[in-house]
């Protein structure tokens, strides 16, 4: 992909660093969504979605379950919806 196609790309979507907890994990990365409706909304269009999973990109990765395991940091996971039990945004400074 050409420089100006992925300009034009991260031009039409929205990216929202999130903190999303699962029974196992902790997750900390971003998901992008297309530009269309409010911004406002973006975490209730995911997760309402008709979609099982959600990308998140940059992500890091913690370990409830085994705290004394090594953080994991990756470029992509995807999360299965049905699995989250806490999901909200983090604001960056």
């Amino acid at each position: 992909m050409q420089n100006k196609e992925i300009s034009n790309l991260m031009d039409s979507v929205w990216k929202e660093k999130v903190y999303i907890e699962t029974a196992e994990f902790i997750i900390i990365g971003y998901i992008f969504m297309p530009k269309i409706g409010k911004r406002t909304r973006l975490l209730t269009e995911v997760l309402n979605s008709n979609k099982q999973f959600i990308a998140v990109k940059d992500c890091r990765l913690e370990f409830k379950l085994v705290p004394q395991k090594d953080v994991e940091y990756h470029d992509f996971l995807q999360v299965n919806i049905s699995t989250i039990l806490i999901m909200r945004p983090l604001y960056e400074d």
